[in-house]
């Protein structure tokens, strides 16, 4: 239904010459929809006033309302040319007034989860980008296409934007730190179950896929919920924070798209929080989440945690932890490195898992399961207290490893898919043994390294990091190697 208006966006974006990345072309279609999205609810929520013989108070004024600036009809139903803008005067209009009036709703809203505050958050942060307003006519026209009415259209609609956050993602590094395969999000889902009435909190929430994929599992396994369900679920159930700007926008209009009307999701840093201060009416009862790694974050934030390191992941580690209600659930993605790393800080968070939680099941994915990224992962599921290495009711503590082997080489062209990992969420409900999964006794953990490395022992590969130094000889050999090629064809010369 609408697919053919997507490709007609992408087109003009194309031949724009403000927009040159799939980035850009993400984040320039996200505010207009925004504001398309924003127009249709406001004209819901008119109806509905007028039904109950009330009168609704619109949140925009009426010059800056998608009927009067993008798409003025006249009575026929069709664009008004006379009194569209095109060229230079839309451009205008939009970067000199528009965008400025909208910025102003920060100000003017109640809090952090109102739909005013989401708006001045949005055009606080991001800029249009497209300087041709030809061009920007070109695409309103396409975008006014667009229908947000029924769930028939929303759910066509999330699907065409997730595959433009997908396709982002492959564009490259910058685009990948914003999308999570949903096939592994998905399994990793299933594996923590929610429930409705628990609330579910990604800190590093980039698109979004978490909070949207367990919006759509919570829906599809209670069918017959009620009334008040559905508010707990619009309204109390997904929570997120983001400190990206571009981040920030995906994740609203991609929450609003499969059908959650005004996401709680929060522009800051989560790593500017000490950890100190987290009380228990802060906590959540699951956290999903892939934070980044390989960042390095400043000095003045690392003071927020009891484990002081740079890196980004190992920070967010501790923060989900902490904010982790007891007996709470956590899936969360990391290098795999984490598991047998010895630096201070990887050491002090796998006994934090194995002691203060109980580490209960260790995914490991293979290469190439993350476009973009030149790192392996692993996926760690645990629950908060009830810990691994400390023996309750006559009861032995294991930690249950999958090697997740889809029997081909991943890619831009043959990613991860569902049946990779259907396996594995079927032997993780009972832990079972099989050629690629196995179980460690807690009590065989070595408890002066608390290493985790994956080895497995149907037959697997044993996988080893060599050291710094067979790295460096190995790349003073080639180097060698180089310049004797270079001397054989400088002699010939």
């Amino acid at each position: 239904m609408f697919e053919q208006a997507f490709k007609n966006i992408d087109d003009v974006l194309w031949k724009e010459a403000g927009c040159t990345t799939e980035l850009d072309y993400t984040e320039q279609t996200s505010w207009l929809l925004f504001l398309k999205y924003l127009d249709g609810l406001e004209q819901d929520r008119a109806d509905e006033a007028a039904l109950d013989g009330k009168k609704y108070s619109y949140i925009l004024d009426k010059p800056y309302r998608w009927e009067s600036w993008a798409a003025p009809k006249g009575k026929d139903g069709k664009l008004d040319h006379n009194k569209a803008q095109t060229g230079d005067d839309l451009r205008d209009f939009v970067n000199q007034k528009l965008f400025p009036y909208l910025h102003g709703f920060t100000q003017k809203a109640t809090g952090p989860n109102t739909i005013e505050y989401k708006i001045g958050q949005i055009f606080g942060e991001i800029k249009n980008k497209i300087q041709s307003g030809y061009n920007l006519r070109e695409i309103i026209d396409h975008i006014d296409e667009l229908r947000f009415r029924s769930q028939t259209e929303k759910h066509e609609l999330s699907h065409l934007y997730e595959a433009k956050i997908k396709n982002m993602g492959n564009a490259g590094r910058n685009g990948g730190e914003y999308y999570t395969p949903r096939p592994l999000i998905r399994a990793i889902v299933q594996v923590v179950q929610p429930k409705i009435g628990e609330r579910i909190y990604d800190g590093a929430v980039g698109s979004a896929g978490f909070l949207c994929e367990s919006f759509d599992y919570l829906r599809q396994s209670n069918p017959k919920r009620t009334t008040t369900q559905d508010r707990i679920l619009q309204e109390r159930t997904f929570y997120g924070k983001e400190k990206k700007s571009l981040a920030y926008v995906i994740a609203i209009m991609n929450m609003i798209l499969h059908g959650i009307e005004a996401p709680n999701i929060i522009h800051t840093n989560t790593l500017t929080e000490n950890l100190a201060d987290i009380q228990d009416k802060d906590r959540y009862e699951i956290v999903m989440a892939n934070p980044p790694f390989g960042g390095k974050e400043r000095k003045e934030v690392q003071q927020n945690f009891p484990i002081r390191t740079g890196e980004t992941a190992f920070l967010f580690l501790q923060h989900f932890v902490k904010i982790l209600k007891a007996g709470g659930r956590g899936g969360v993605v990391i290098k795999n490195t984490f598991l047998s790393n010895t630096d201070n800080a990887s050491f002090s968070l796998r006994k934090l898992l194995l002691e203060s939680c109980n580490l209960h099941t260790v995914l490991d994915c293979p290469g190439g399961t993350f476009q973009g990224a030149g790192v392996k992962t692993v996926v760690l599921f645990f629950e908060k207290g009830a810990p691994t290495l400390r023996l309750g009711s006559g009861q032995t503590r294991k930690v249950w490893f999958y090697q997740l082997d889809p029997g081909r080489n991943l890619g831009k062209t043959n990613p991860l898919n569902d049946a990779d990992l259907a396996e594995f969420v079927k032997l993780q409900k009972t832990l079972a043994d099989s050629p690629k999964s196995w179980s460690v006794d807690a009590k065989s953990i070595d408890r002066t390294t608390f290493d985790l490395s994956v080895k497995n022992p149907n037959g697997g590969e044993e996988i080893t990091h060599r050291s710094p130094e067979a790295i460096m000889d190995e790349i003073a050999a080639l180097d060698a190697e180089s310049a004797e090629v270079l001397g054989n064809i400088r002699a010939l010369l």
